[in-house]
């Protein structure tokens, strides 16, 4: 087949821009081949090079103890103990959820479930955070329901529980939806695989799934802004088989224990070229690939199909010679292709071949090394607006708009769609704050949780930033867990705006800040830039998820409360009005500033916690809707009434962060404010638990229902 002529719209059709490809030119001497051109282009796209976020990334504190293994690998792995450690990290799948939802959102599930299981982890728990447009948008109805039916229907057939995650609506996603996919898994922590390859002359194997044409170009679509052309994008879209994934873990963890893997790496985006470059690179290695014996499923694919296809459940492996036909036949158990397609090489060459002819000759390190890394110019984000006069309101009516909101109402409808049960170790499932899972076998468990304020973010990225780390911290907290380390997932629009830049800079400013001061590493993450549609930019939405440790089962916080339960807050309340969820849904309002976060405040309020767990019969943080949404969540979950003595509407609905909502019994309670007194905390009885009736101040509705109205809210929006 004749390869098509290297023209500048050809250069600029795979994302190039004219000085990356005169830097390609001058890095190989010659005009590259069509699938050389490919792979560039894989290799140098925002997705797979980090080359706009490097230099901030590079910011971000990564080390501690506990650490095993930080950033640049396929997951973190962090210790927990007993020669255990958890696996874990979060990707992005947006751009391929916006075009086909139902294949986009099940294919993030499978490539991070891949990242995992690639280091020698048996996956124990997953989670998901999905952005959408207004509900009244006419694609948001068919994208939730695709993403949702997407992210069940894989995660349910391979057989991983549910533990959390959150879902949004704003219009800033109406062109750009957002699916932000975790997973975590337990590995023993002297049994970690890695991907650098070592040794010359060593059997590169393809593993898996055969390779079609399902994909090509992915990595490069996910870099690339929409437009009017966005249904033309729908090939790159890859297609996943659950069962098939879930057969390729459990031959990959067979094979681990053969002792025949020197190292692997999931073929994820940009398929065959990343993973070999990675490989290679790594270990300071060549490789050499030869298509012909690559297991396809399509006839007559080109070395540059091949090269760029991201079909799904494959794995890329460098394999002990003396351990073939052990690795073989592992591989032939479980019904699977196991196809030598290569070695490694002692030159810094990439060479592929297809029946004996030279497709590619690039010098490998080049591809990851020489990869173009901008300093991209940034502007501070303004100041915002002023937060003007927020009128008194009857606090029914504020309660009522907050669960009446698709964003803030119960989602059961989605969490119902996915197993949450499966394995049987769920100690908690979502819907009651961070998700706990025990770690078989033994008395730990581990708490899960996944968070973001994107319109802090946008009026104030610092302090938005922050907050995100805090609420995470906070959610950990509150289940009686010790936070260990955390997964990001930094979702921004174009970064060669200034604006978006400096919202991207602003951000990482305040997440390392709020990493370093609460011990809470980031270990993995992603970064997925160019989420706009026309021109229009998500709201900044950098993900947190975040993982902690209970020691033993009476470490948990439980979230019951009962009759003459008495309502505290710890933490000062000062009625932060300022890019409120009252102020969004019941007056239509975004305006004034973030809450500010006191890092000092976040730690000491935490650790207060955990010391007097045993007092605490129930918690929760404080953030989304303020004491009033917390109160009736914790009511509601357990359907007693509460009453509020305040009826202000500051206090209620501010969102003042370092703070908690504690239920206990009375003198449970005296003994937590005399602590919190010698301590020097703020901890303050505003109400109690009992009846069947919310009561903020002097207004009331019978707890049922507002249930019904909670409950009932999600699925009347978007179902």
């Amino acid at each position: 087949m004749q390869e098509p002529a290297i023209t500048p719209d050809l250069v600029a059709a795979h994302g190039l821009k004219p000085d990356e490809y005169q830097r390609i030119l001058d890095i190989i001497g010659r005009e590259p081949t069509f699938t050389e051109l490919g792979i560039f282009s894989a290799m140098w796209n925002e997705h797979c090079s980090y080359k706009s976020s490097k230099k901030w990334l590079r910011t971000l504190p990564t080390t501690g103890p506990q650490v095993i293994c930080g950033p640049g690998e396929n997951a973190g792995v962090v210790d927990i103990g007993d020669g255990q450690a958890v696996v874990f990290k979060m990707e992005s799948h947006n751009h391929p959820s916006y075009i086909e939802p139902y294949q986009g959102a099940a294919t993030g599930v499978g490539g991070i479930l891949r990242d995992v299981f690639t280091m020698g982890a048996r996956p124990i728990a997953s989670m998901n955070a999905l952005s959408f447009g207004e509900p009244s948008h006419p694609k948001t109805r068919r994208l939730v329901s695709g993403v949702v039916e997407g992210i069940g229907g894989y995660g349910n057939c391979f057989g991983v529980p549910c533990a959390g995650g959150e879902v949004r609506f704003h219009r800033a996603y109406n062109g750009n939806c957002l699916v932000n996919a975790f997973a975590a898994g337990l590995a023993d922590a002297d049994s970690i695989f890695y991907s650098a390859a070592s040794g010359v002359g060593m059997p590169v194997v393809y593993l898996g799934a055969k390779t079609g044409r399902d994909g090509v170009g992915g990595a490069t679509m996910a870099s690339a802004e929409f437009d009017d052309t966005i249904e033309e994008k729908r090939p790159t879209v890859q297609v996943g088989d659950p069962f098939t994934e879930k057969r390729l873990m459990e031959a990959c963890l067979e094979l681990m224990q053969t002792g025949a893997v020197i190292s692997i790496q999931d073929m994820g985006a940009a398929g065959l070229t990343c993973s070999a470059v990675e490989m290679g690179d790594k270990g300071g290695l060549g490789v050499r690939l030869d298509l012909e014996k690559v297991p396809v499923r399509e006839q007559a694919m080109t070395a540059y199909e091949m090269m760029l296809s991201e079909s799904q459940e494959r794995m890329l492996m460098v394999l002990r010679p003396e351990k073939e036909a052990e690795a073989r036949a592992v591989f032939e158990k479980w019904d699977l292709d196991f196809a030598v397609v290569g070695e490694t090489i002692a030159e810094d060459r990439f060479l592929i071949m297809l029946n004996n002819e030279v497709k590619a000759d690039l010098p490998l390190s080049k591809l990851s090394s020489e990869a173009p890394e901008y300093d991209r110019p940034w502007v501070e984000s303004p100041q915002p607006r002023p937060l003007g006069e927020v009128p008194q309101i009857d606090p029914i009516a504020g309660l009522s708009a907050l669960i009446a909101s698709p964003s803030y109402a119960a989602k059961q409808w989605v969490y119902e769609q996915y197993d949450t049960m499966v394995m049987g170790d769920s100690a908690r499932t979502p819907g009651a704050g961070a998700g706990i899972i025990r770690v078989h076998g033994t008395g730990k468990a581990l708490a899960f949780t996944s968070d973001v304020t994107p319109r802090y973010v946008q009026a104030n990225p610092v302090e938005g930033g922050k907050q995100a780390v805090a609420e995470a911290f906070r959610n950990l907290i509150a289940c009686g867990a010790t936070p260990l380390a955390a997964t990001d997932n930094l979702n921004f629009g174009n970064p060669e705006k200034p604006h978006i830049m400096g919202q991207f800079v602003g951000a990482i400013k305040g997440i390392g800040a709020a990493c370093s001061a609460l011990g809470m590493p980031i270990v993995s993450g992603n970064v997925s830039l160019y989420n706009e549609t026309d021109g229009q930019a998500i709201l900044p939405t950098p993900t947190i998820g975040a993982v902690g440790l209970i020691a033993q089962p009476e470490d948990i916080i439980g979230k019951d409360v009962r009759d003459g339960h008495v309502v505290l807050v710890l933490g000062e309340t000062q009625g932060h009005l300022g890019q409120s969820a009252l102020l969004a849904e019941m007056f239509g309002r975004e305006e004034g500033d973030a809450p500010p976060v006191d890092l000092d405040a976040e730690k000491r309020h935490g650790d207060f916690i955990l010391a007097n767990r045993e007092l605490i019969r129930a918690c929760t943080d404080l953030s989304d809707g303020g004491l009033a949404l917390a109160a009736f969540e914790l009511a509601e979950g357990s359907g007693v009434g509460v009453t509020l003595d305040s009826g202000d509407t500051p206090t209620l609905f501010g969102e003042d962060q370092a703070r908690y909502l504690i239920a206990c019994n009375f003198d449970q309670a005296e003994a937590l404010m005399t602590r919190a007194a010698a301590a020097g905390v703020s901890v303050t009885s505003v109400g109690r638990f009992g009846g069947d009736q919310v009561r903020m101040g002097g207004s009331n509705a019978p707890l049922a229902d507002l249930s019904r109205l909670y409950r009932g809210a999600f699925a009347a929006a978007v179902a």
